[in-house]
Order: C-alpha cells, then sequence, then structure tokens
C-alpha cells in the first residue's frame, strides 16, 4: 500500500449521509474563527440589516408627514423640583450603556489572561448596568404612557411617533435584556470554574476556552453601538 493510498479520505456518501457528515466534520467555518463566532457574526450582520430598516422607516415616516413632528426635547424632559431638564434620562441611560461596553471589554480582556475571578466581576458589573437600563427604559416608557402617547397617536403632533417610537426603543431593549440574561449565565459559569474544569460542557469545548466571554463581548458592544444610532436619529434630531 502506497502512503498516498494509506492517507486518501474515504469516499464521501451521497444523499443526506453526506449532509450529516459534512456538518459532524467539525471543521471550522473559516480558518480564524470558530463556529461560535463565526454565528455570532452572521447574527449581528442579519440584525444589522433589522435595526436600519427600522430606522430608515422612522426617518421616511418623519420626513413625509404633513404634522409636525414632537420636539424631543419637550417630549423627553425630566422634571426635577421645578426645572425641566431636557433630555437628562435619556443622557444617563447613554452613559450607563456606553460604561457597561467599557466592563466588557475588560471581562474580554481578563478572559484572555484567565483571571476567572476578575472576568465574573466585570460581567455581573456588565449585566447590572444593562438591567439598570433596562429599568430607566420602562421607567421612560411608563411616563410617556401615562402622558398619553400610544403607538396611533400622542399629544404633541404626529401620530407615527408613538408607533416607530415604541418600535424601535423596544426592539432594542429586548435586546439588551437578552444580553443581560446571557451575561449572568456566563458569568456564573466563569465564577464556578467550568471553563478550567476540563470538562466538555455548553459554551465550554476544552479546559481554559472563555471564547463564550468574547462572544457575548460582540454582542454586547454590537447592542450598545446600535444605542449610538438611536440616540443620535431618535432624540437629537
Amino acid at each position: 500500500m502506497t502512503d498516498a493510498t494509506a492517507h486518501r479520505s474515504p469516499p464521501r456518501p451521497s444523499g443526506l449521509e453526506g449532509v450529516a457528515a459534512d456538518w459532524a466534520s467539525d471543521q471550522r467555518a473559516f480558518k480564524t474563527a470558530s463556529w461560535g463566532k463565526a454565528m455570532m457574526w452572521i447574527f449581528l450582520l442579519s440584525d444589522t440589516f433589522v435595526f436600519a430598516i427600522f430606522l430608515i422607516s422612522y426617518m421616511s415616516a418623519r420626513s413625509s408627514t404633513e404634522v409636525e413632528w414632537p420636539n424631543a426635547s419637550e417630549v423627553f424632559a425630566l422634571h426635577v423640583g421645578q426645572t425641566e431638564l431636557p433630555l437628562l434620562l435619556i443622557a444617563i441611560m447613554t452613559f450607563v450603556l456606553i460604561s457597561s461596553s467599557g466592563t466588557m471589554a475588560m471581562a474580554v480582556n481578563f478572559a484572555y489572561a484567565r483571571n476567572r475571578r476578575r472576568t465574573a466581576q466585570l460581567m455581573f458589573a456588565t449585566a447590572a448596568l444593562g438591567a439598570l437600563f433596562v429599568g430607566m427604559q420602562a421607567f421612560e416608557w411608563t411616563k410617556l404612557i401615562s402622558e398619553g402617547v400610544r403607538p396611533w397617536g400622542n399629544p404633541w403632533g404626529a401620530e407615527q411617533f408613538g408607533a416607530t417610537f415604541f418600535m424601535i426603543t423596544g426592539f432594542h431593549g429586548t435586546h439588551v435584556s437578552f444580553g443581560v440574561l446571557f451575561l449572568l449565565i456566563v458569568a456564573n459559569k466563569v465564577r464556578k470554574g467550568e471553563f478550567d474544569s476540563g470538562r466538555r460542557t455548553w459554551l465550554c469545548r476544552e479546559k481554559g476556552d472563555y471564547e463564550a466571554v468574547e462572544i457575548m463581548g460582540l454582542y454586547w458592544h454590537f447592542v450598545d453601538l446600535v444605542w449610538v444610532f438611536i440616540f443620535a436619529f431618535f432624540y437629537l434630531w
């Protein structure tokens, strides 16, 4: 038997067996990216299109309406004592979410260094900031609903305002909420040392594999970046 014959790959099965063999071959989607990273990037790309469609639809509705669009500085003003402060709550929400992106970046850095305690602490801090953001968004929704904002109308102007506001901020808030949930799950696994145990478990393939933390970082930075566009187009325009 020649060396070429000895190292020749077995023939690929036909039909469904061939498809199963391809998916079970444990190959990487790309040479430098695991399936987890590749699938997250594909998900984020598809989500980018969804958010882009929402924002373009909002800009189209705002530009085409003949009724005056509500003034964001007035609608989103917060009353502190006898003073009305425009966009105060939105500014605080933005600061909180951007800060959470910093703690997430540090968590990924400590994960690379295999510092389990610091990684878990920073991920829990990121989840806490994310939960604070969602809580402030719920307060914002409650305030606007009490003032008469509905998907089909509002007291200040164009009827499309309420529909676009609840659709865009609600969709983003859902992303943040799911992100907080998965941050807590991954942080708890890091805290318990499951990524250093050497056992192949959910989200961990081998000892010292902290890739799940990096994947969560990709998702969280995406959510923060989307908020920057929402803040610019919806609240500042």
